[in-house]
């Protein structure tokens, strides 16, 4: 049976809009380069390591990166607009309070996301897989993860707009006070879920429903028998 579409279930879709930059100037970072509060524009990146530096408030426009590694980086404030991540390789990415419009994030690892209290618009992740993701106090709006793994979601007052998991395989996700309208979990894998805490008032298929209905009934307080 066909899934019905977004249209007919009342759930929109996310709005991607985002434009691959082009005529960019190759660049290469070396050492000392990048410091505190620079706007990288209009760059082509084979890889920039930014690991353990201290960078709050850098901001990323209209830029292709071909791997970005930030392990342990403070990027606080960070803002990445128009632009395009192949690859993102990170043990921990710490980018609180960061700002991401139109990118794409197309490849990588990140073990543990530290992206609360930020504001992700117009977002694509592609074919990453994510360990520990801590949007709590985030605005997510028209975001898209494509087959990806995430381990754990945690979306503590949080507000979720039109957001879909198509392909992606979720283990947990929780939070409270969490605002949805317009998730669509349809896509995703959830068989091997074990929290859905955080996904109240998401949409889901009636074979998903089927499958989820013990850890449903459990979290509700029922025994069945």
């Amino acid at each position: 049976m066909a899934r019905p579409s977004a249209k007919s279930s009342g759930t929109d879709a996310p709005r991607i809009t985002l434009t691959v930059p082009s005529d960019l100037t190759d660049w290469v970072a070396g050492p000392g380069d990048v410091l505190t509060g620079d706007r990288i524009d209009g760059r082509r990146i084979a890889s920039l390591d930014l690991s353990g530096e201290r960078l709050p408030d850098l901001e990323i426009e209209e830029c292709v990166i071909g791997v970005l590694r930030a392990d342990d980086a403070d990027l606080r404030g960070l803002r990445v607009h128009d632009s395009v991540l192949e690859t993102v390789d990170t043990p921990v990415f710490r980018a609180s309070s960061s700002s991401w419009r139109e990118v794409l994030v197309s490849g990588g690892r990140i073990g543990s996301a530290e992206l609360y209290d930020s504001g992700l618009n117009g977002v694509e992740f592609v074919g990453m897989k994510l360990g520990f993701v801590n949007l709590r106090g985030a605005t997510v709006t028209d975001v898209v993860f494509r087959d990806c793994v995430i381990d754990e979601l945690d979306i503590a007052d949080a507000r979720l707009l039109r957001v879909s998991f198509e392909g992606t395989r979720i283990r947990a996700a929780e939070g409270s006070n969490t605002r949805i309208e317009h998730v669509d979990l349809r896509g995703a894998d959830l068989d091997r879920v074990e929290r859905l805490e955080g996904f109240r008032g998401a949409t889901i298929g009636a074979d998903q429903l089927y499958t989820l209905a013990p850890l449903l009934a459990a979290q509700a307080g029922y025994r069945v028998a």
